[in-house]
């Protein structure tokens, strides 16, 4: 038996699918449904899979799920114009536009695009701005699933040294606001760290919680962290490996080093990713419940 917890991010989105479907029976009874559509743009694999796993859900929940599927030529335009359909549609209380983005089309445009009122992503710079100061609109998927664990699992972050490795507007810096918050059981401590940040084990030797989010295999090692630390790996890193598929995912964390040292850790898969697809159609249920 292991000595630590694992933090599985699969059974902690049992408990959110559950409360989920109470919600939706409610907003029945008012006629309304609550919808997302997504726009992928070209023929990435990775983002296929993702969008077919979050439609499978929503549909099982009784939720609308649609998808529009643009070729990787398409000027930016034509997604503009795409978007602002979807923000004038009534059918739909989220819009999801899929990363990564063609080169020729920017992504800040796109993001700005959209309804604040339909971003469930919550990365519209006014959706930002209210996480910011504590009074947040709609809060990113995976920060929002990461915190979700540690509250399922009675992780308690006051007072805690909480280090992120990270520093992206996808995860790091709205996690890093979320464990400092005033509310809900943050008021932890926390230090955003990156692949630039000098004397990097310092700051983890002295972290209570490590959220890893930098995208680099294997980068936290057990003798970079203090015994009993609780480590969050959002990391999903394709390697190459000896099976039937020629790959395996990772996170980056490196498991076989860090074991011994950890009091509670989520694993990859099974940890932070069920979470993300979770915590989007909660936030598409909020849409619905708030402007439905």
């Amino acid at each position: 038996m292991p000595k630590f917890d694992i933090l599985s991010g699969l059974d902690t989105a049992k408990s959110v699918y559950k409360d989920i479907k109470n919600r939706i029976s409610t907003l029945e009874k008012k006629n309304i449904q609550p919808g997302l559509c997504v726009i992928l743009i070209g023929d990435d694999p990775a983002s296929q899979i993702y969008v077919r796993t979050k439609t499978k859900k929503m549909n099982s929940l009784g939720m609308l799920s649609e998808s529009i599927l643009l070729p990787e030529h398409i000027t930016e335009d034509k997604v503009l114009e795409t978007i602002n359909d979807l923000n004038n549609d009534n059918r739909f209380h989220g819009i999801l536009v899929q990363f990564p983005l063609p080169n020729h089309i920017k992504q800040q445009n796109i993001i700005n695009a959209i309804s604040p009122k339909k971003d469930v992503d919550g990365f519209h710079p006014e959706n930002v701005g209210w996480l910011s100061i504590g009074k947040p609109r709609f809060i990113p998927c995976t920060p929002k699933g990461i915190m979700r664990i540690l509250d399922f699992y009675d992780i308690a972050l006051e007072g805690k040294n909480v280090v992120v490795i990270g520093r992206s507007n996808i995860v790091g810096r709205p996690i890093s606001i979320l464990t400092s918050l005033n509310n809900k059981g943050a008021n932890g401590t926390c230090t955003v760290c990156h692949s630039r940040t000098k004397n990097l084990e310092y700051f983890t030797h002295n972290a209570d919680v490590v959220i890893m989010a930098i995208g680099i295999p294997n980068y936290l090692k057990g003798h970079m962290i203090k015994k009993n630390a609780v480590v969050i790996d959002v990391g999903i890193n394709r390697v190459d490996a000896e099976n039937e598929k020629g790959y395996k995912i990772i996170g980056d964390v490196d498991w076989d080093s860090i074991i011994d040292k950890v009091s509670a850790i989520t694993p990859v898969p099974g940890g932070v990713g069920p979470m993300t697809i979770a915590m989007l159609i909660e936030n598409t249920l909020e849409a619905a419940e708030k402007y439905g």
